[in-house]
């Protein structure tokens, strides 16, 4: 490692640092704006700047901008020396000519990186009495507030916004000091990312609408290290509450994951957990189908009531609730009464996964891992719209042909304007087979858009390409036309001579073929790809916990279909459904009719459903901010997410309703389960393929420096003003037996582990800058590790299928569209559905149809169209889309006021009912 002097002093730092990089990882206070570890260096703001000497004899020195100095072993650098600190403080200075003085009522005050550098520098006092530029702000949509007058001319939003995550419509308008940061005109920002430009402005230009709107100190929120619930892929996040309501949800930086980026539903997607309609205390409802308020206890003796020995009883699980959860309900029922509650279809999709990363040969990559891969295949998925954040990974990774051109002229990475210039528009190659057009489409080399059945026939095609000895492939090439086949050549060559090549696929067709055959690819590449390839395998999958409650399943337990089947046959007079709404799961016939057949319907739900308006006992249960939790993501790493604040009134965790009727019954065990470790214990014990689990995080027990982590910020205030209308004297903070984290701002944060991490703060530094002190070194990973545990990896038996299902070519029947499932990552998930921030984002049900369909029926973009599936007429908006295959037709899947959607579902939409005028008035 190069030696470096610094004021004298030696430092060890990595090879390849820039000076500033280097500083910060050394623990030297070196201010800046314009750098971040994830975006490198362009040298704009120029306050890092400090004296470099050229050698110790030399007492005069030059001034350097340390983002744009490389590390070289002997050489010296001053902080202090020369004129140094002068340059910085007149940085400063020159910056707050314009900026307004308006500290105490801007959104970003307390947690400003522009003060803490301002403090940091030593600039106190303001010489310039002239006239201020103002800028008029913009509406950027329901997510983002902009304050344009506060800006420092960093080009970190743009260069973030349109470098990083690939968006268009924000940029750097006119120049010198009237540089403006926005929109052509006002609008919401397009991009799934925006949110991000919250964390990634050092001042107060863009902050966070639905913050600002009912606004808290970042100092006085409370705050506990939990996981994203909006998707499967477990990005780690801070949510933060006060007054009992959950403010803000801010990334959490985890290396091996998201990294220092969350995609806009993970961010604004939390705020259902203040839906004011959400119950307080357990319902009973009554004869005219109201609800009576009932106190826990006597609505855990109706439930005893009810579930008494010899009563036929079973329970529905759920995979946005946590394996704890769904473990104690299948213990209280039995397994063989015990489904976890996903659809018949996507269960058997979500197992067919889950036993190829098991008992595979090829690894499923992290996030981080993800960025390496130098050519991807993305088969017969969205992932933009289902796995949002896995879609930001994949634009970096079409940056590593750049990175190794740079690399052989001896450009450092850091150095990013200069790495893109020398790329200009040449990236690694990303090919796309999917159902329709995509966000990625602008970074992918070949796009094709297919049926699923096509997908998988033309996926398996590449694998035979690949490796000729896949079985059941002889020929598949030849059933496609000239173009397809060359664009099969091309992809199935690219993959071969790829060091990191990556496939991904998932649930999102519906189609168990294209999960087959994105297996088959990678096996094909482990086998007759580059020598010494890395060839990786990714699959999205749709919630939180599916693949975690699939890793519980076995051979005695039961699927949705049966628990409809037992009681049409009068075999289930009590049904439990934990955090589930059956009526996404299958048809609304169907599900209408296991609940008229139920006399004793039981819900434990944190939001209002169709499923909870029907039961007979309400149970509100506490959602992912305020009770802990273990969640398996798709990369099968288990992750604990804590609460940040306690459930109001009776609202409880699932788990602990669960257990507390267990122990009601006096069955075997439950008496034993007083804490959630010991929960968490037993479910790793029962299930082999989560018997890591317990180490995805500390124990309760855990002590940091002989204290417990606070989850309250050291500069907390107000916690007996806050309710002072009710009594003047603070009470006693709650106490948490279950989690090493206390309610109270005593205790240390500092050294504990990552996955104990509640908030990041430092001397000097407020902002979230500062989570660099936390890092084994400035852009590196946490000091305190990662958090989580990957409960999976490949078998390494390099065995591949040894029979191919083959998928049936696709043909168009006449005035019969099979309907292909299109998600949106503003909608389709339930949760964040009810978030008032992504409501506005939410589009009307819609229908795609291509141009020479639409003219066929008669039909204009806009037009309402009335569609019936499954027995359940939905209305939807027509939108007309050039992408869409032949004989096909895209369905929003999941949208509010969608149906739920059979797989290969086919219509005749000729005989559909035309709602609306061209306008779509009345959809």
């Amino acid at each position: 490692m190069p030696t470096i002097y610094i004021d004298d002093e030696a430092y060890q730092v990595p090879e390849g640092d820039n000076v500033l990089q280097a500083c910060l990882s050394a623990g030297i206070d070196l201010p800046y704006f314009c750098w971040h570890p994830e975006m490198g260096s362009v040298g704009a703001c120029r306050q890092c700047a400090l004296v470099q000497y050229r050698d110790a004899e030399d007492t005069r020195g030059r001034i350097v901008m340390g983002c744009m100095t490389p590390v070289a072993d002997g050489a010296r650098f001053s902080m202090s020396g020369g004129s140094a600190g002068e340059f910085r403080e007149n940085v400063i200075e020159s910056l707050m000519l314009n900026h307004p003085h308006d500290c105490p009522v801007c959104g970003e005050g307390g947690e400003c990186h522009l003060q803490d550098m301002t403090v940091m520098v030593g600039h106190r006092n303001r010489r310039y009495r002239g006239k201020k530029n103002t800028h008029r702000n913009q509406d950027l949509g329901p997510l983002i507030n902009h304050e344009m007058n506060r800006c420092i001319t960093c080009y970190r939003c743009t260069r973030f916004y349109n470098d990083y995550a690939g968006g268009k419509d924000l940029s750097a308008q006119a120049s010198h000091d009237h540089t403006y940061f926005g929109r052509q005109e006002d609008g919401t920002l397009e991009s799934e990312f925006a949110g991000n430009l919250v964390e990634v402005c050092p001042t107060g230009v863009f902050t966070d609408k639905p913050l600002v709107n009912e606004y808290t100190r970042k100092w006085d929120m409370q705050s506990a290290p939990s996981v994203c619930v909006g998707c499967a892929l477990g990005c780690n996040t801070l949510p933060g509450e006060r007054y009992g309501k959950l403010k803000r949800i801010h990334n959490r930086f985890n290396d091996e994951v998201n990294g220092y980026f969350l995609c806009d539903r993970g961010r604004y997607g939390g705020s259902f957990v203040n839906d004011e309609q959400r119950a307080l205390f357990p319902g009973l409802r009554q004869s005219n189908s109201t609800y009576n308020a009932i106190e826990s206890i006597k609505a855990i003796q109706t439930l005893v009531d009810w579930c008494v020995p010899g009563n036929k009883l079973a329970a529905i699980g759920s995979p946005r609730t946590s394996l704890e959860s769904n473990y104690l309900l299948q213990r209280l029922v039995g397994e063989e009464n015990f489904s976890n509650g996903i659809a018949v279809h996507e269960a058997a999709l979500i197992e067919q996964i889950s036993g190829i990363l098991q008992n595979g040969s090829v690894a499923t990559p992290s996030m981080r891992k993800t960025e390496s891969a130098d050519v991807v295949l993305v088969l017969g998925e969205d992932v933009t719209n289902t796995a949002p954040r896995l879609a930001l990974a994949l634009r970096q990774s079409v940056r590593n042909l750049a990175k190794e051109m740079a690399s052989d002229m001896k450009i450092p990475l850091w150095q990013d304007e200069a790495v893109r210039v020398l790329a200009q528009d040449q990236l690694s190659p990303m090919y796309i087979v999917a159902m329709s057009d995509t966000p990625l489409d602008d970074i992918a080399a070949q796009t094709l858009t297919l049926c699923p059945n096509d997908i998988a026939r033309m996926g398996l095609a590449i694998a035979a390409q690949i490796d000729s000895s896949v079985p059941g492939t002889e020929g598949m090439l030849e059933g496609f036309d000239t173009e397809t086949q060359k664009l099969i050549t091309q992809i199935s060559d690219s993959l071969k001579g790829a060091k990191s090549p990556l496939v991904v696929s998932g649930t999102g067709s519906q189609n168990a073929a294209v999960i087959e055959a994105a297996s088959l690819i990678a096996s094909a590449l482990q086998t007759n790809g580059a020598d010494g390839n890395d060839s990786m395998l990714s699959y999205c999958l749709p919630e939180a916990n599916s693949l975690g409650v699939t890793l519980m399943r076995n051979e005695a337990q039961i699927s949705l279909d049966d628990i409809c089947q037992r009681a049409a046959e009068g075999n289930i007079e009590t049904l439990i459904v934990a955090e589930n709404d059956l009526y996404r799961r299958a048809a609304k016939e169907q599900i209408d009719t296991l609940l008229s057949k139920v006399k004793n319907l039981v819900v434990l739900d944190a939001i209002g459903t169709p499923t909870l308006s029907q039961s007979a006992l309400a149970l509100p249960a506490a959602t992912f901010a305020e009770t802990e939790g273990t969640l398996v993501s798709s990369e099968g790493r288990a992750q604990r997410h804590y609460p940040a604040f306690l459930p109001a009134e009776q609202r409880d965790s699932t788990w602990h309703w669960i257990t507390q009727l267990g122990q009601a019954l006096a069955l075997p065990g439950f008496d034993e389960l007083d804490h959630f470790d010991q929960i968490t214990a037993a479910c790793a014990a029962e299930f082999p393929a989560l018997q890591q689990i317990c180490e995805a995080s500390p124990l309760a027990d855990f002590r940091n420096k002989g204290l417990k982590i606070p989850r309250q910020t050291h500069r907390y205030s107000g916690r007996t003003a806050m309710r002072a209308d009710i009594s003047v004297h603070e009470p006693k903070q709650p106490q948490d037996d279950d989690t090493p984290l206390s309610f109270s701002m005593e205790g240390s944060n500092g050294s504990q582990p990552g996955a104990l991490l509640p908030f990041v703060w430092s001397p000097g530094w407020n902002s979230n800058q500062s989570l660099h002190k936390f890092q084994s070194e400035a852009g590196g990973a946490l000091a305190g590790g990662t958090a989580g545990v990957r409960v999976l990896d490949p078998a390494n038996t390099g065995s591949t299928s040894k029979k191919t299902n083959l998928p049936v070519e696709s043909k168009a029947k006449k005035d019969q569209w099979q309907l292909l499932p299109l998600y949106r990552i503003f909608g389709s998930e339930e949760l964040s559905a009810h978030s008032p921030a992504i409501q506005e984002l939410t589009k009307k049900p819609f229908i795609q149809l291509t141009p020479e369909d639409a003219t066929k029926l008669k039909l204009s973009a806009g037009d309402g169209l009335t569609v019936n599936i499954a027995n359940q007429d939905c209305v939807l908006e027509v939108q007309v889309n050039t992408t869409i295959p032949r004989g096909c037709a895209g369905y929003s899947v999941g949208l509010p006021g969608a149906c739920w959607l059979p797989p290969a579902t086919s219509v005749n939409l000729g005989k559909a009912e035309i709602r609306a005028n061209s306008r779509g008035d009345d959809v």
